[in-house]
């Protein structure tokens, strides 16, 4: 089997990642694969499935389209034309579509040829962008426009940043783009997207949720010198994890929180810019690759805390739970779901008063932020293994389907 997969980026990043675990294991079984990308550095031992589509002054270009008429995914014109004549040759048996944009492709003449082509497509959606007119991450302005056909943009200084506004047209654009197509299938990594995409013009494709995974030998619960590094061994450490910190990813609320709080707790944020000032009582940790380090940071946390307004299915909850920490999370997308199904807490989003209430009443005792499994029942559901099995199941036209206990948990198999 000869598979193609296009993200916007190689081997770094959780969708870079997703393609490099996924090609490793296909050429362990004896498929040819390569992965297109358009930005971004990709790590020595992956680059011989990489095929990069244009370059920096392509990607330059299309950003600044973007950027000035609000027409990101309509740039890098001949970079896709060259790019497609190179598909024409390799002739995959699968094109598996990632993120499509990031400034380094043109959707109309890649759907042009996969209309054409009559190949099999496998589409992983990884946030909202393919169905909206703007926005990738419409949920935290609670917009509902993407249903009916999009306008005025309320995020439309947000990524991707525009000083035009133009969704009206986009959303035109992109379903005329995107329908069609014969034997495309769309995954999603979390129930709660998938909702949103049946209810969207791809709704008439095939939807598969695929969970996204992680790797559980190395993410476990370890001993560590992290409390006594930072001498808060006798301190209830509040865990964030973020590769960037901002507005969305509820940086202001841990500020805000961290003055709510008394002296037995500490909060530490990892990701975080040591330029900025916190208060006392945070902690801020910079951005680590050292997955044992982190792993040991995890493993420290007595709480894990994801206040993040917009995401998918966070990877960052699902290391916390291989290391064995329980999460309190915002009712934000598949953050809530990981919550529901393995345990913790749901705050509503923003709700800083329900917020402080429950994390004083684990504190006494009142409440517990529990496991609903044990470890090993966990890590069975949330290892990278099943998540790639699932996949290559489905490039074999095996038919991957979500199974739920008399409990309403996740079954995987």
């Amino acid at each position: 089997m000869k598979v193609l997969i296009i993200n916007v980026v190689c081997g770094i990043l959780s969708t870079g990642r997703i393609c490099t675990d996924l090609a490793v294991e296909m050429e362990k079984q004896g498929h040819t694969i390569k992965i297109a990308y358009g930005r971004g550095n990709v790590p020595e031992e992956f680059q011989k499935y990489t095929i990069c589509i244009g370059n920096q002054a392509d990607v330059l270009f299309h950003v600044i389209k973007a950027r000035t008429q609000d027409a990101m995914g309509v740039g890098s014109k001949r970079a896709t034309k060259r790019f497609i004549e190179w598909i024409k040759r390799y002739n995959p048996d699968i094109i598996h579509l990632h993120n499509i944009h990031g400034y380094y492709i043109h959707i109309g003449i890649l759907f042009d040829y996969l209309r054409s082509a009559k190949k099999r497509v496998i589409w992983t959606l990884h946030d909202c962008w393919a169905f909206t007119g703007h926005s990738a991450y419409c949920e935290e302005a609670g917009c509902k426009r993407w249903k009916e056909g999009c306008y005025k943009c309320p995020k439309q200084k947000e990524y991707p940043k525009s000083y035009l506004e133009r969704s009206k047209q986009n959303w035109l654009y992109k379903k005329r783009c995107f329908t069609g197509i014969e034997q495309m299938e769309v995954v999603v990594p979390s129930q709660w997207l998938a909702n949103l995409v049946k209810e969207s013009f791809l709704g008439k494709y095939q939807i598969q949720v695929i969970h996204n995974g992680i790797d559980t030998r190395k993410f476990y619960a370890i001993e560590s010198e992290f409390r006594k590094k930072y001498h808060i061994e006798e301190k209830r450490i509040l865990l964030g994890v973020a590769s960037t910190w901002s507005k969305l990813k509820g940086y202001n609320d841990f500020i805000e929180l961290s003055k709510r709080l008394d002296q037995d707790f500490k909060i530490v944020l990892v990701g975080m810019d040591r330029r900025k000032s916190l208060p006392e009582n945070i902690i801020g940790i910079k951005r680590t690759e050292n997955i044992k380090e982190l792993a040991g940071i995890y493993s420290s946390a007595d709480i894990f805390l994801n206040l993040t307004y917009v995401d998918t299915y966070p990877t960052v909850n699902l290391e916390a739970l291989a290391c064995g920490v329980p999460i309190i999370s915002y009712d934000t997308g598949g953050s809530a779901e990981i919550v529901h199904d393995f345990g913790g807490i749901v705050v509503k989003k923003g709700d800083m008063e329900a917020l402080v209430e429950c994390i004083k009443k684990y504190k006494t005792g009142e409440i517990t932020v529990a496991l609903k499994q044990n470890r090993t029942e966990i890590i069975n559901k949330i290892d990278k293994t099943v998540f790639i099995r699932k996949m290559i199941k489905l490039y074999q036209k095996g038919t991957v389907k979500e199974e739920r206990d008399n409990g309403g948990n996740r079954v995987c198999f």
